[in-house]
């Protein structure tokens, strides 16, 4: 198997890679020192290109950013499109919901 890359979710700046394939790792950034998310660079890379051009489809900036994760997670490693998500307000917060 290839190495695959992941990101520091908070600073973006420090980058591993690992032989193996999952949606993210949890570790402490040597760059930012938090304990931070890792994301798949397959996820953020979709991430990133739905806050340059968010989905006319999707209510994208009401979305959190842990929020979008999970969405471009779905696209990217699961095979979702943007027809499986609905933003719905509860409690006064907007949240993705799969069908």
């Amino acid at each position: 198997m290839t190495e695959q890359a992941y990101r520091c979710v908070h600073c973006l700046d420090r980058e591993v890679t690992r032989t193996f394939d999952v949606s993210h790792l949890s570790r402490t950034c040597e760059t930012c020192g938090e304990f931070a998310r890792f994301v798949n660079a397959a996820v953020l890379k979709q991430f990133e290109q739905f806050e340059a051009d968010p989905p006319a489809d999707l209510d994208w900036d009401r979305l959190d950013r842990m929020k979008k994760l999970f969405v471009a997670e779905r696209l990217v490693r699961h095979g979702h499109t943007l027809d499986d998500f609905e933003i719905e307000a509860t409690d006064g917060a907007d949240a993705p919901d799969e069908d």
